[in-house]
């Protein structure tokens, strides 16, 4: 069978271009023992794959020149060699960018199209709904009357991890870049203040909408929105640092020296990576699950059709033209 993959070409110098992806043709293999042969129906793009395309140490090894990239991958089973999975199945896992491909059967995990769409098993149901949940609860532990302040707030985790909040009894504040995004997060889902971070008064309104202080901060973005963010925390604050997209194509981050911010409110800065609670994984899938089926969970996905715009849209991660979790939709289920 003919597919078609994404190779990486180049290491991006800043922000990434088109010249750093190179389309390739052959022909699918078949599915040996434990094999299966997937189509692919969504690919998700997301801002940690740009600190991949980096030839350096980090928690994940760097994509390799003329490799093929590799995240989230929602597909349908075509043909199994398997006896976990027969054709028809949808699954999920960490796959290749490709139209069709050969995966072990300990690679995918099998979706269920009845309790949600499957574009969510990359999204609120999967890796970004997981991150937000475990980095709120476990690291942020929000209480109630407290006050939640998230940057990168209609992204894909931020949302989440807002209405999470809500549903915790704390004061949300979210921070994003356009007032479609403000009006979204003011209107639908209901955070108590939205502030662009690209306004002139930007400092002012965050001022004023944490008048009693920040005692949560979610990290998603990093540099000068976060610096403003720290000289509000209040003592004993908790700041789960998920991302700092602000920095990622940036030859070098420099910023405030924060120590004594956090000696003297004794304030907890913890990164994490979903990947610390993948033991816990099917505990927050099943609570996203039980408030999204009750309405106290909502998400947005913008879905870009067409396995040859997938360079184009996680460019686009780094304009923030996303509402929600951005997805490249490659093609149909076969059986709907």
């Amino acid at each position: 069978m003919k597919m078609k993959e994404i190779q990486l070409a180049s290491r991006p110098e800043g922000v990434p271009s088109h010249a750093n992806f190179n389309f390739i043709e052959g022909d699918s293999q078949a599915p040996q023992e434990g094999e299966v042969l997937t189509k692919t129906l969504y690919l998700s793009v997301d801002p940690y794959m740009r600190g991949r395309m980096r030839q350096e140490k980090s928690y994940a090894a760097p994509y390799e020149l003329n490799e093929t990239i590799v995240g989230g991958v929602v597909s349908e089973v075509i043909e199994s060699n398997s006896q976990k999975f027969q054709k028809g199945d949808i699954v999920v896992g960490m796959q290749k960018w490709a139209t069709y491909q050969v995966a072990h059967e300990s690679q995918l995990q099998k979706v269920n199209p009845s309790i949600a769409p499957i574009s969510t098993a990359l999204g609120i149901l999967g890796m970004t709904g997981l991150t937000a949940y475990f980095g709120l609860l476990d690291i942020g532990q929000p209480q109630e009357g407290e006050t939640v302040v998230v940057s990168g707030a209609a992204g894909a985790v931020g949302m989440v991890v807002g209405q999470i909040a809500k549903i915790k009894g704390a004061k949300v504040v979210g921070i994003a870049g356009s007032q479609e995004k403000l009006d979204y997060l003011l209107n639908e889902l209901h955070f108590d203040a939205a502030i662009n971070y690209k306004s002139e008064h930007f400092a002012t309104e965050l001022s004023n909408a944490c008048e009693d202080g920040i005692d949560v901060y979610f990290e998603n973005v990093g540099g000068e929105v976060s610096d403003e963010v720290f000289k509000h925390l209040n003592v004993n604050a908790r700041i789960p640092v998920c991302g700092a997209i602000s920095a990622y194509n940036l030859q070098e981050d420099i910023g405030p020296r924060i120590q004594t911010t956090l000696i003297k409110n004794r304030v907890l800065m913890k990164g994490f990576l979903v990947s610390d609670y993948i033991q816990r994984a099917e505990e927050g899938i099943m609570q996203l699950a039980q408030w999204l089926t009750q309405g106290r969970l909502k998400y947005e996905e913008t879905i870009i059709e067409g396995f040859e715009n997938t360079p184009e849209a996680f460019i686009g991660l780094f304009k923030g033209t996303n509402l929600g979790k951005l997805l490249v939709k490659v093609a149909e289920p076969s059986i709907k």
